[in-house]
């Protein structure tokens, strides 16, 4: 029997990273998209010899329509999981940021989850068995951290709720998961100073998988990896919007970022 193929965006770093690793020591054959093909053909030299799966390296920018196009074309030859990982935010404020740099945040964070969601989906409805797994951010249910990054997690949320209840019954789930601030290099990348940030506030990468995967096979259509997290999410909602984003401010350093 061939090994089932989990196509995963933005693994060279993080939880993309994470991801690779745990669905190959599950045994997946793997395709791993991202921008620097060095990284992402050290890292499936690596996981193909130390797990002895086929990894397929595909080189791609996700803000770019043409690389889009050929993820795509990848996943309609069908694969069994898709992870939506690949994202990015930055640093500064909305009126002072290249617009052009916005519209890369939003092709990336969106444009790229909804289109190559679209192309995966056929071939796991055809097998009545499959998963997407969206990759969004407890900043997409909280108001007041940033601007168009917090837009775009929030889009994920509700693709991937309102995709959910079309797919009820189809053997293929759809997932958004929402972890809060990850030991990763996101941070650094965006030019964002973290400093000051409680420490309870920080989740491990491969923490974060665990609980994904735990959700998924549990049929969550939203995940929130992590206690203090689940706590917070479920607060905001019984407390009035102001006061979220009064306190969203102070602890999630709502302003200097996108």
């Amino acid at each position: 029997m061939p090994r089932p193929v989990a196509l995963i965006t933005g693994p060279t770093s993080g939880l993309g990273e994470g991801f690779a690793r745990r669905y190959a020591a599950d045994g997946h054959d793997l395709v791993l998209v991202a921008r620097d093909e060095q990284r992402l053909e050290r890292l499936a030299t690596e996981l193909h010899e130390s797990t002895g799966v086929d990894v397929e390296v595909l080189p791609a920018d996700l803000a770019e329509a043409a690389d889009r196009a050929k993820v795509a074309d990848r996943l309609k030859s069908g694969v069994q999981v898709l992870v939506n990982n690949a994202g990015f935010g930055t640093s500064g404020e909305f009126w002072t940021a290249e617009l052009s740099l916005l519209q890369s945040q939003l092709d990336v964070n969106v444009t790229a989850v909804m289109q190559l969601t679209h192309a995966a989906l056929p071939s796991m409805l055809d097998a009545h068995r499959g998963a997407v797994i969206n990759i969004a951010s407890v900043a997409g249910l909280l108001p007041g951290r940033g601007s168009t990054y917090s837009a775009s997690k929030s889009w994920v949320v509700a693709f991937s709720e309102g995709l959910a209840n079309g797919l009820t019954g189809s053997g293929v789930g759809i997932h958004a998961v929402c972890p809060g601030f990850v030991r990763t290099e996101f941070h650094q990348r965006a030019g964002i100073d973290m400093a000051g940030t409680p420490s309870i506030l920080y989740l491990d990468v491969d923490d974060v998988v665990r609980a994904t995967l735990t959700g998924v096979a549990k049929g969550d259509v939203v995940i929130v990896p992590g206690v203090q997290y689940k706590v917070l999410t479920t607060a905001s909602r019984m407390v009035p919007r102001k006061l979220v984003r009064a306190l969203t401010k102070v602890v999630g350093k709502g302003r200097g970022r996108t």
